[in-house]
């Protein structure tokens, strides 16, 4: 009997949870009146779309919400290229929308974001966000003056205002398959123009990585940045150092390996956004013998470009390397007229310098133990003696250690005919490289004096 009527209360406090809905906000006044483009005025198909994102688009809708796609899938699609993901935006909160997948996971603390699986590809699928204090002009700042804000659910003219870029901000409607422009994206896209939504200043105080953001996107889609959008980069380009060094180095993995290295490389540096990315290595390229540590980076950026092209795979760690080598090279000499033994200074710098680098953009453990590797092996490439040659050519970080050895041949830093020769001893088979060993001219070993023991003298009887 009391187990019934447990099960009678269960049921009506769910009943009853489930009538409360909450109270909606408000609708801010954005002042933003769209534009709708036709299905006839852009050339978006739905053959180009995910057949999963329509799966969900369509769900959405024929659960009485609305739902786009938005983003850089929509701007990518507009370009005719093919997006690597597709997101979703919808007025469903993630519950709502947890309700309509089976296959959803809701993630997010601060903003709650929902995921839905099919495979390996993940539709996400975001509540439209709301304005909340920006409308009243209530900003939050923190004691270096970047702006803080909440994140609320709100409606598309909300949500729209609180993207980053015009291009960024196009909403592709699965009721008529028109898009939904609010800012201004499409005669931006047309123009091949980067603008952010707002006040630049005000954007870039908000989330200091956006200034990143606008050089990734600009270079990627060969898009020009509109000056009024770069012009305050340079007096606010120091906030990106409240900004924490893992997510800096996200950031800056998309930037290098995206294929667009050595524009993205130019384009940072113009903006004096690199030298808050890896001061070291702008230390490096701004001394007065600048010649060497520029061209040997470029060079390592034309590879990473070139190795993208041709679909190979690419270690982040061989690029930070190229990155920090002059500056671990000149911490090794202070080191070593400091009295350390060679070996000794050249390990102390490379914990030094990857210390410091540690403090702007953090990597994990292994990739600091892989550049350790990587610049250590190259002082055991001039010695090939006995079974030294094998040894290192069995070592697991011997591959990349040899192409930084190329590098620095091609600059002028390493012997050309060290590097040609450890090119050849690798193909070579093994009764070659037997011939090749033995070729090596070797210094005569000195002999060892033979230290004579002291005479001892005879005690003579008085």
């Amino acid at each position: 009997m009391l187990s019934f009527i447990k099960k009678i209360i269960n049921k009506a406090q769910s009943v009853e949870q489930k009538d409360v809905e909450p109270k909606p906000k408000p609708k801010a006044e954005t002042g933003l009146q769209p534009v709708i483009y036709t299905r006839s005025e852009h050339n978006i198909s739905r053959n180009q779309i995910s057949s999963n994102a329509l799966k969900v688009l369509y769900r959405l809708k024929n659960e009485g919400y609305d739902a786009y796609l938005v983003g850089g899938c929509v701007r990518d699609l507009l370009l005719g290229r093919e997006p690597k993901d597709f997101d979703v935006a919808t007025n469903a909160s993630p519950e709502q929308v947890k309700q309509a997948f089976r296959n959803c996971r809701l993630i997010g603390r601060r903003f709650r974001l929902a995921h839905v699986f099919f495979g390996c590809e993940i539709i996400e699928v975001a509540t439209f966000r709301g304005v909340s204090e920006q409308v009243q002009d209530v900003q939050k700042t923190d004691q270096d003056g970047r702006l803080l804000r909440d994140n609320h659910y709100g409606t598309i003219d909300e949500d729209v205002i609180r993207r980053d870029f015009t291009v960024n901000a196009l909403y592709y409607n699965i009721k008529d398959f028109s898009i939904v422009d609010y800012v201004g994206g499409m005669d931006d896209h047309r123009a091949g123009m980067m603008r952010l939504i707002g006040d630049p200043e005000t954007r870039y105080r908000e989330d200091p990585v956006r200034m990143i953001r606008l050089v990734r996107f600009a270079v990627k889609l060969g898009f020009s940045i509109n000056p009024e959008c770069g012009k305050p980069i340079y007096q606010l380009a120091g906030l990106l150092a409240n900004i924490p060094a893992a997510r800096l180095q996200d950031e800056t993995l998309k930037l290098f390996l995206s294929g667009y290295a050595v524009e993205t490389f130019e384009m940072l540096r113009h903006y004096d956004l690199f030298a808050h990315l890896y001061p070291l290595a702008e230390k490096s390229l701004s001394s007065e013998e600048q010649g060497f540590p520029k061209l040997f980076i470029v060079r390592a950026l034309e590879n990473t470009d070139k190795r993208i092209a041709e679909g190979k795979s690419i270690a982040p760690f061989f690029l930070i390397s190229t990155f920090l080598w002059d500056a671990v090279k000149n911490q090794a000499r202070e080191n070593i007229a400091e009295g350390m033994p060679e070996s000794v200074a050249h390990q102390q710098a490379a914990s030094q310098i990857i210390s410091q680098q540690l403090k702007s953009t953090a990597f994990p453990k292994y990739i600091g133990m892989a550049m350790r590797d990587v610049w250590g092996l190259q002082s055991r490439f001039c010695h090939r003696n006995g079974t030294r040659a094998y040894r290192l050519l069995d070592h697991p970080k011997f591959r990349a250690a040899y192409d930084f050895l190329l590098l620095r041949a091609e600059n002028g830093e390493a012997d050309p005919e060290l590097a040609s020769w450890w090119t050849d001893f690798q193909v070579a088979s093994a009764a070659g490289r037997k011939k090749m060993l033995a070729s090596i001219s070797r210094a005569p070993l000195r002999k060892r004096r033979r230290r004579r023991k002291p005479a001892v003298k005879k005690q003579q009887n008085d």
